[in-house]
């Protein structure tokens, strides 16, 4: 079973960055893809992005292609999720997740371990 925790979250005005952690225990991050979703106020959660297991794959939503960055630290258990020039179309509650057999990378249902989520609200 692995266990995640992120944070990172907060109030921020728009234009500002914040840097979200995924923190793993339980086991190794290692051999699993990670993947960060958001769902906004009276929405579905979506994709936003996800890192292989390697690192050397990653994939973005288009809405936060050029803004978002996606990177993993495997010796500290940790993945981390850059956002710059936050929106206020960007708040969201983001959650991590883990994935042992990623295909696609982006579709939640290959996505076996969940954290709870972190508040990101971004004020205009």
């Amino acid at each position: 079973q692995v266990q995640l925790l992120e944070s990172g979250g907060g109030l921020v005005q728009a234009g500002a960055s914040l840097r979200l952690s995924c923190a793993a225990s339980g086991r190794t991050l290692r051999p699993y893809a990670i993947g960060w979703f958001r769902r906004a106020p009276g929405k579905e959660r979506e994709f936003v992005t996800s890192i292989s297991s390697s690192g050397r794959s990653t994939y973005y939503a288009d809405s936060v292609k050029g803004r978002f960055t996606i990177s993993r630290d495997n010796a500290n258990n940790t993945v981390y999720l850059q956002l710059n020039s936050l929106k206020p179309e960007d708040t969201a509650v983001y959650y991590c997740a883990a994935s042992p057999l990623p295909v696609s990378y982006v579709q939640l249902r290959e996505y076996n371990y969940w954290g709870q989520g972190t508040q990101v609200t971004v004020s205009s």
